[in-house]
């Protein structure tokens, strides 16, 4: 499994936009695009030195980064995504998010177990979920309709879930997703759609840029 070592805070700095990659410090006043917010390197704050215009191709790859970082996945399995998108019924831009959205880190995340996918992905690769009563730590995996997922009983003493269970009950999963706080579970109601999807992509410029 691939993560990133470097300061996550430089690609929403990057991008220009939160990307909500560090859970809570996001939400505070340390967050890099509230403190500074221009793009990272010597001649981020003053603009100079900018090669060229902004064009389609320009515009696609950067929405297509933005999607990659934000679910934390390679260029190659995001490809792969992209494909399977591509073969399916429905709008290919909207089944690549609705996919994204499946894989299990983030669905340990919208349902407030992490503050982060991040989080979410060292908690699923350390076997700590369980999916269906079996443990699971491929972050990757994509979950189905009906799927329980739950923390492991072993891992229900451990001092973060403890704290964890005290949050979640004022927390707000999202719609497609249940949440029992008090027995660290929940289950996949149904596949997002892109209304149920709260993430400010443009998915079209990620087909463009796979279409050309």
């Amino acid at each position: 499994m691939a993560r990133t070592i470097k300061p996550v805070c430089k690609l929403c700095r990057r991008e220009g936009e939160k990307l909500f990659l560090k859970g809570a410090r996001c939400m505070s006043p340390k967050c890099a695009i509230e403190r500074r917010g221009y793009a990272p390197g010597q001649h981020g704050k003053t603009g100079q030195f900018r090669r060229g215009r902004s064009t389609d191709y320009l515009n696609q790859l950067r929405e297509k980064q933005k999607a990659r970082r934000i679910y934390g996945v390679l260029e190659a399995q995001f490809r792969r995504y992209f494909q399977i998108a591509l073969r399916s019924k429905g709008l290919t831009g909207a089944m690549l998010l609705t996919l994204l959205e499946s894989r299990l880190d983030n669905v340990v995340y919208r349902m407030g177990l992490a503050t982060s996918r991040a989080q979410a992905r060292q908690l699923v690769a350390h076997g700590h979920i369980d999916v269906n009563g079996r443990r699971t730590d491929a972050a990757s995996y994509l979950a189905k309709p009906g799927d329980v997922i739950a923390v492991h009983p072993a891992s229900r003493e451990l001092n973060y879930f403890k704290t964890v269970v005290k949050e979640l009950a004022d927390y707000v999963p999202a719609k497609w997703v249940t949440i029992e706080p008090s027995q660290l579970s929940g289950k996949m109601l149904n596949r997002p759609t892109r209304e149920e999807i709260d993430l400010t992509l443009n998915e079209q410029l990620i087909v463009e840029y796979y279409s050309r």
